[in-house]
């Protein structure tokens, strides 16, 4: 599947999952995450991390993220997400970048994002399509306009998030803005080019291998290794390599933990026998007094 036909595939499928979801489920979602209080979290200068997977699957980690920022008291809500290759030369900068070589010979370094002209890139992703709706529908319950959301799109930090083009603004809104994220950082299985042998179903130590991973990754990002980070992102096929890096330089030490775990099955997307998956957590990340 060419990166293009991926793209107008997911939205496909995106469209389908929220139709079948409805605004029913989506308040009983919005329900279900209120298990979890992260307002402080955010307003001590923490970042919350939630899914973009399948939304029946995960739908309430989003639906936490969005909570989180409306009780926290922020007027401004910074959401730094993840950009996807929707293109060959995005990937093949990606893989450069990964190899080696310099993001500042790349097009596509920088930041992207609403009102900016560092491309329109962004335009294509579904990493917020679910935050987006579960910030509708509970602003429309509350009867609030909320806090104003910016979305900001980093691609290729290479270890170096501080050197991305844009980088200066995100440091000046991060002074007055609570701070979310997004990130699928293990996609596991036959779809996603694993060897038979070597692709787990959940269930069958698949979530395990997911956990492990993603701790070790969220680990590199505490200690503020960003290239360690980096090259585990491509290790892990973790879409989150620019974003967590980003996050991470905006507010400085923090200590992760998932607070949820979960599998979203990706075998009709990419037509693939199972096991192809997606791990989808909810993570705390509390900032560190040193």
């Amino acid at each position: 599947m060419r990166r293009d036909e991926l793209n107008r595939a997911i939205h496909d499928l995106y469209r389908a999952e929220h139709e079948a979801l409805g605004e029913r489920g989506g308040y009983e979602l919005l329900e279900r995450a209120r298990q979890w209080n992260l307002a402080p979290t955010l307003a001590a200068g923490g970042v919350i991390v939630f899914p973009h997977a399948g939304v029946a699957d995960c739908g309430h980690q989003i639906a936490a993220a969005v909570h989180a920022c409306l009780d926290s008291g922020a007027d401004r809500v910074l959401v730094i997400s993840v950009l996807h290759a929707w293109n060959d030369e995005m990937e093949q900068a990606r893989r450069r970048v990964a190899a080696g070589g310099s993001p500042s010979a790349e097009r596509y370094w920088g930041i992207q994002g609403p009102g900016l002209q560092r491309g329109n890139e962004w335009q294509l992703d579904h990493a917020l399509y679910s935050f987006r709706f579960f910030w509708e529908l509970e602003t429309r319950r509350r009867g609030i306009r909320g806090p104003q959301v910016i979305e900001r799109y980093p691609y290729l930090a290479g270890g170096h998030p501080e050197l991305l083009p844009g980088i200066e603004e995100l440091i000046e809104l991060a002074q007055d803005a609570v701070i979310v994220s997004t990130a699928d950082p293990f996609h596991h299985g036959i779809g996603y080019g694993d060897p038979p042998e070597q692709s787990f179903a959940p269930a069958e130590g698949g979530l395990e291998l997911a956990r492990q991973t993603i701790e070790e990754g969220m680990q590199l990002l505490a200690n503020g290794d960003y290239w360690g980070y980096n090259q585990h992102c491509v290790r892990a096929k973790s879409d989150a390599r620019d974003a967590g890096q980003v996050f991470r330089f905006l507010r400085g030490p923090l200590q992760g933990e998932i607070l949820d775990l979960v599998a979203s099955d990706a075998t009709q997307l990419y037509q693939s026998p199972p096991p192809t998956w997606v791990a989808a957590p909810l993570v705390r990340w509390t900032k560190v007094t040193v």
